[in-house]
């Protein structure tokens, strides 16, 4: 036993998640301070301005550039609601069906029965019966599911509420709009977080009431969780990002390549669709798939520890170990906020990006020692984890180093794509420079670019999964996948201030704000778009090891001894599994594409037969771009998230569980690989554009101003780029997480029912 009871746990966690939830709404609060509304209000008689700036400079009446902004925001905010509201319809039928597949398929492992039955790791033991385990399944799917969609939801209307809140403190100062964007992203992360963990921590509390001394069968439902998460992160990720590429395309092929107009410009017909895409791509898709990875690695790591001694022996603090690293990730992430927001201010647009990259370091070295309190606290001096048939005496001191080294694999992941991707390195400068000879060298040198920022990533992952696996075998795999997410508020509060600022640059350039205003927000934009580089970096790490903890426990759930490569059956499976992350980036892509022709051709059409858009004396049919997105998005999802999650089932029930682990494990080889090199040659392309853009240094004067030659070339480069890192790369981690989580969930019936081919001839 550890050195706290079940008691003091039981009010721990819920207490962390409280305080997370109400430290959210705090920086809610204060976000909601600024106001979008007039700008002259009365205060002792006097006329005060609530928004101080150089009018002068400015050039507009205050209070009309306010109205201006008011207008934008709910334009954006109208748009992004509704598409999410009509995607969630569509997954609302997904949810019910699915559902229906997991009672259905569970349900006849045991042909139905009600009968409790011997349990299947703790021999000599009575469990609940199949029936039981496959509605306790479902129900954590839905809850899953559920909470997924809550977090993107939320994510979305906090961005949507701060991005003209954003763009009005920028007249105040770079300071006063960085602090707007990182609190507003801050609110997202922390009530991600708390959700995750109090949604989770219920569901123990109140499937335990059922399942009583069964920790075997209650941890075994709880992956239905993890699996209803990841689901509705496919789809919010690949809908989204479809949605959002196809008017950023749109909206830079037509707007700067050929009419020579300003990115975000309001003469622009696809401008209001390419910010809707901001949040329902890059913030919902992004909140719901960080969610899935927390989700599944602590059901990963919950249903290892119920079949290990912490299980058998029903020692809950022990067993509550991942929940209690995450409540522990809260407060720590909560100390970090305020050396943002309140310890060290930014003054100049110089000290934006180190300011977000000290956010990890900082939230990294307070985590490492959140750890070892937690480790030496919950978990007993000596204890056995299940490896695969065998019990493997493992100690504290073990698991500290498990969750420490995923932790700070993290941090190497999160500052190699920000070398690979930020314009204050050479790679990206590199990228940059290629454009003076044309678009064809600058997407050569970008493809170089994100096949070499795969190298050191893989070896972070590969010495984590290999130290991890030494000291404390799958459980050790799934608490590195914990580690490398406990810091997940501080992670999303960096990664959602990205797309707030850019929305806030867009409001500006709508607005008709000043050139200075712009460089301010463009500059927030621009170590925005670098962090949402880091944040997918984490997110594709986090699930190689989370894939890989899924797979164990799958192996072992399916009563599969050894994955035997030179097994026909598995070898085919690896093959195929290979294949998979190549076949769903063809149909994201091509998604992208069609999408974006539609666009492209609409824009042209208005920009042809509309007369007054470029003198500004008419106003461009913005509903329809939005609805030429909306429709392709939801249209297009469908085909790739069908693919990701009939694959398992079909694989499983017709080839067997040794050719559907043959598939997971090359799916997961091959598709971090694709992953980390579509998200980095993306993120790279975009930041040497706006390198060039921003014109900071002789050598990107040399190459610039905007509609030069070498930008044309690197908007080229950015365009071919945009699907790369905002759909296809940020879906495929989903991809190798949601169909080892599915196989886990169906392990029961494939062990039983699986392998009909095989059996046929």
């Amino acid at each position: 036993m550890g050195l706290i009871s079940e008691g003091v746990t039981q009010v721990v966690i819920p207490v962390s998640a409280l305080i997370g939830i109400g430290f959210a709404l705090i920086q809610w609060f204060l976000v909601s301070k600024v106001k979008v509304t007039s700008g002259l209000v009365r205060e002792n008689g006097q006329r005060n301005r609530l928004i101080e700036e150089d009018d002068q400079e400015v050039g507009v009446d205050s209070d009309q550039l306010v109205f201006k902004c008011a207008e934008i925001q709910s334009a954006i905010s109208v748009g992004a609601t509704s598409f999410l509201y009509t995607q969630y319809k569509y997954l609302a039928i997904f949810t019910g069906i699915f559902s229906a597949i997991i009672f259905l398929f569970l349900g006849s492992v045991k042909s139905f029965s009600t009968k409790s039955e011997e349990c299947t790791y703790n021999k000599g033991n009575i469990c609940k019966p199949a029936l039981a385990n496959a509605f306790f399944t479902t129900l954590a799917f839905l809850l899953g599911a559920l909470t997924s969609v809550l977090s993107g939801f939320l994510g979305m209307k906090i961005a949507t509420y701060a991005n003209a809140r954003t763009t009005l403190e920028a007249r105040k100062g770079v300071s006063n709009a960085f602090i707007t964007a990182f609190r507003s992203g801050a609110v997202m992360g922390f009530l991600l977080a708390a959700n995750g963990l109090l949604v989770l921590y219920v569901s123990i509390n109140v499937f335990k009431l059922y399942y009583g001394n069964d920790w075997e069968g209650l941890f075994e439902s709880i992956t239905g969780y993890g699996l209803g998460g990841s689901s509705m992160a496919l789809f919010g990720r690949v809908g989204g990002g479809i949605y959002t590429k196809a008017a950023d395309v749109g909206a830079d092929l037509v707007g700067k390549v050929e009419r020579n107009i300003p990115e975000d410009d309001p003469r622009n017909p696809a401008v209001i669709a390419d910010n809707v895409g901001d949040n329902v791509g890059d913030i919902a898709g992004m909140g719901s798939d960080l969610f899935g990875s927390y989700a599944e690695s602590s059901c990963a790591a919950l249903f290892v520890a119920s079949i290990s001694s912490f299980g058998t022996n029903h020692d809950f603090s022990a067993m509550a170990y991942p929940l209690l690293i995450s409540a522990m990730g809260i407060m720590v992430c909560l100390i970090t906020t305020f050396f943002a927001t309140d310890f060290f201010k930014i003054r100049t647009i110089a000290d934006i990006e180190p300011s977000l990259k000290h956010q990890l370091l900082v939230s990294t070295i307070l985590m490492t020692g959140g750890i070892a309190i937690v480790s030496f606290i919950a978990l007993p001096s000596r204890f056995t984890i299940y490896d695969f048939g065998a019990d493997k005496i493992v100690k504290n001191w073990h698991i500290f180093f498990c969750v420490s080294i995923g932790l700070w694999a993290g941090l190497a992941i999160g500052y190699i794509t920000e070398y690979y991707t930020s314009s204050a390195y050479s790679p990206v400068r590199d990228v940059a420079d290629s454009c003076r000879t044309g678009a064809a060298t600058n997407v050569i040198f970008g493809l170089a670019l994100g096949y070499k920022s795969v190298i050191i990533p893989i070896f972070a992952i590969s010495i984590a999964i290999y130290v991890s696996f030494s000291l404390a075998a799958m459980y050790g795999i799934a608490v590195a996948a914990l580690g490398m997410l406990s810091t997940i508020s501080t992670g999303l509060a960096i990664d959602a201030y990205g797309p707030i600022s850019d929305n806030a640059g867009g409001i500006a350039e709508m607005a008709g704000m000043s050139h200075t205003i712009r460089e301010r927000t463009d500059a927030l934009d621009a170590a925005g778009n670098t962090t949402a580089a880091i944040g997918k970096g984490f997110a594709i790490g986090s699930a190689a090891l989370v894939s890989l903890a899924l797979f164990g426990a799958f192996v072992s759930r399916a009563g599969i001894e050894t994955v035997n490569v030179l097994t026909p059956k598995v070898f085919i499976g690896l093959l195929i599994g290979a294949m998979l992350p190549y076949w769903f980036s063809a149909m994201t892509m091509k998604s992208v594409g069609r999408a974006a022709l539609k666009m492209v051709e609409e824009v042209r059409r208005q920009f042809n037969t509309i007369p007054g858009i470029m003198e500004g004396t008419a106003k461009p049919d913005y509903a329809t771009c939005v609805k030429i997105s909306t429709d392709a998005s939801l249209k297009e999802m469908i085909p790739p998230g069908a693919l990701v999650m009939i694959t398992p089932l079909v694989v499983g029930t017709f080839f067997g569980v040794e050719s559907l682990a043959g598939v997971l494990a090359g799916s997961l080889v091959s598709g971090v690989q694709v992953a980390i090199s579509a998200s980095n040659t993306g993120g790279a392309w975009d930041n040497a554009k706006k390198y060039i853009e921003a014109g900071g240094s002789e050598h990107a004067r040399t190459l610039g101003p905007k509609g030069s030659d070498a930008h044309k070339a690197a908007v080229i480069g950015d365009t071919v780029g945009d699907p790369l890192k905002d759909t296809s790369g940020p879906s495929l981690n989903i991809l190798i997480k949601l169909m080892a989580v599915e196989s886990l969930v169906f392990a029961p019936f494939f062990a039983s029912h699986g392998g009909l081919f095989f059996k046929w001839f």
